[in-house]
């Protein structure tokens, strides 16, 4: 009889127990409740129908960086070594990271160091001189067989032809306009272009890879209104995120990657808008 008391005690105290810590932990959840309208230019705001939204334990910005380690993308460096150019353009390159010989800003960067000692430079500027019968340019006096038969003289006159040279690009800085069209053939920015939007496209991959695979805790689609619901949520710091994927209306691109705070019990309210929108600073909601 006496243990019969015991075990109906303990039951007792069990069943008390379980009554009052399954409510205890079903309140520890929380859900999280957004809309999403996009605003164009000139227009009023429209819901973002039917799109997709992922919440991340990482911010999406983050991710990207850790991508960036496995698929780091191209490198400018190996590439310019990689190229059949001279020593000299190769190191113009890496000093400057650039590798487009063409357009404005190319033609920005030359000062007359760089055309006086990367030969595809001296060349091509030459031959955009002597293309131009306006200008009065200075000519060699010196001839390839000197080079053997009186060396003395073929330096002595090679360097009177490189210093009138150098001094006519000081005094008409902008000659070197359009030199970059007899760079055309030694130009490797169209590679360059290439290999990098190729390299972007696998850092892309991988991110979105990583953020579904490992970042992942929910995803939601909006309804008509650009409403979404996540439930059953574990209180803590999430981002809710489109991925690369922009959300369109009229001229508007948006994205986000906006941090929010779930809180246990009652749900958490978000309002995604061009305003927190990726690459604008990212909302905390707290």
């Amino acid at each position: 009889m006496y243990h019969m008391k015991i075990l109906s005690r303990i039951s007792v105290c069990l069943f008390l127990g379980a009554i009052l810590v399954v409510p205890r932990g079903a309140a520890q959840t929380g859900s999280l409740q957004f809309v999403a309208r996009v605003t164009p230019s000139g227009g009023i705001d429209e819901p973002v129908r039917s799109f997709p939204f992922y919440l991340l334990s990482k911010s999406y910005e983050d991710i990207q960086k850790e991508a960036a380690v496995t698929a780091p993308g191209a490198n400018m460096n190996a590439f310019i070594d990689s190229l059949e150019v001279s020593k000299e353009m190769k190191a113009w390159m890496k000093t400057n990271q650039w590798v487009n010989l063409s357009g404005e800003n190319f033609i920005k960067k030359l000062k007359t160091d760089d055309v006086m000692n990367v030969p595809e430079f001296f060349h091509a500027y030459v031959e955009r001189m002597i293309g131009d019968s306006t200008v009065l340019f200075p000519t060699p006096k010196y001839k390839p067989e000197d080079k053997v038969k009186d060396p003395d003289k073929y330096a002595r006159l090679k360097k009177q032809y490189l210093d009138a040279v150098r001094a006519f690009l000081a005094q008409n800085p902008t000659s070197t306009d359009g030199i970059d069209l007899s760079l055309e053939d030694v130009n490797p920015g169209h590679k360059w272009d290439m290999l990098k939007a190729q390299g972007q496209t696998d850092t892309s991959r991988e991110t979105r890879q990583l953020a579904q695979a490992k970042y992942l805790i929910a995803r939601a689609d909006t309804d008509l209104q650009g409403q979404g619901y996540i439930r059953g949520l574990r209180p803590g710091t999430y981002w809710l995120s489109t991925l690369d994927i922009d959300a369109t209306a009229g001229d508007a691109r948006e994205r986000w990657d906006v941090a929010v705070t779930v809180r246990p019990g009652g749900p958490t309210f978000l309002t995604l808008s061009n305003v927190n929108a990726a690459p604008a600073q990212h909302a905390s909601i707290r």
